[in-house]
């Protein structure tokens, strides 16, 4: 089969599948992350037999996948590059700025706001995996004693940081996140310790020591809100990073667009200039995309100090 191009039967069914409103709904939102029944209720306001048909539907057309998380069953888009190459075409017509899709997510964020700690923590997004396969690609981590993650947003990275080193703590920026964090590890079977930070607005030497180290990996996670430049953030990783260490940043693009100065920067570059600043030098730097999110991902480790041969007369 060409590259782009379909089985007729298998678009006959697919455009069967999604030639109904609703289940278009439901697709857009299985396109961003698992969902489970109840979470796609909410977000339509539709019965959940109803939407456990509709998602039968999509299910048996091959658009969506069911997935047994624990307790917890969730739908996600598929990983057939076929399907999934339909779905993103698909998807490229819409008007993301269309009101009922637009209602349907914000009808989302307020369920997860109020959704109990295990179902959130059992949800996972198609950034997230992106995010640890960047991580995996990158390491090997498997020869670190101790790693420390700054910020929880991606639980797929707090696991794969803390399943390949012996000791891992984490720091969250809230109550809520803290909780996320402790029951996806003990739902998934690995351990971290999860502190909550002192300040949900910056990163400080007083969590990191409250965390131990020096750690041979720090990963931070888009802590660094807009109010605290990533700079600061970073010199306080920089100073609970061992000798030899890696340090890896994860951070939105779009936050790093922005800038006070008349000149601005390109988000790359000010990501090299930032970890220079810090005392890293940057050994990976990659642009990731998905679910409708842009980030960069960094690897970096201590610069190496020069020594002078100057002698003294």
């Amino acid at each position: 089969m060409a590259n782009g191009s379909h089985n007729a039967a298998d678009l006959v069914a697919w455009l069967k599948a999604v030639g109904e409103s609703s289940r278009l709904r439901l697709l857009v939102l299985c396109a961003d992350r698992d969902l489970s029944v109840s979470d796609l209720a909410q977000a339509v306001a539709q019965s959940e037999p109803r939407v456990s048909r509709h998602l039968k539907i999509l299910c048996e057309a091959g658009l969506v996948v069911r997935l047994r998380q624990g307790q917890w069953v969730h739908y996600r888009l598929t990983d057939s590059e076929q399907a999934v190459a339909f779905v993103q075409g698909l998807l490229a017509q819409l008007n993301k700025a269309d009101p009922v899709l637009a209602r349907d997510r914000s009808r989302l964020l307020a369920a997860a706001s109020t959704a109990p700690t295990a179902r959130v923590a059992a949800s996972e997004s198609r950034l997230g995996r992106a995010l640890r396969a960047f991580m995996e690609a990158n390491g090997p981590l498997e020869s670190s004693h101790s790693a420390l993650m700054v910020g929880v947003d991606h639980l797929e990275l707090l696991e794969a940081t803390a399943r390949s080193v012996r000791a891992c703590a984490a720091i969250a920026h809230s109550r809520r996140s803290a909780q996320a964090a402790r029951a996806y590890a003990e739902r998934e079977g690995f351990g971290c310790r999860v502190l909550l930070a002192s300040n949900s607005d910056a990163l400080s030497d007083r969590d990191t020591e409250s965390a131990g180290g020096p750690f041979d990996v720090v990963v931070l996670d888009r802590f660094t809100t807009s109010a605290v430049p990533l700079s600061t953030t970073l010199a306080v990783a920089r100073r609970a990073l061992a000798a030899g260490g890696k340090l890896w940043l994860f951070e939105r693009y779009e936050a790093l667009e922005g800038s006070r100065d008349r000149v601005v920067e390109h988000p790359i570059a000010r990501i090299r200039r930032v970890l220079g600043d810090a005392g890293l030098t940057c050994e990976r730097l990659s642009p990731i995309e998905a679910d409708g999110e842009h980030m960069l991902a960094a690897v970096a480790s201590p610069a190496v100090q020069k020594t002078s041969t100057t002698g003294v007369a």
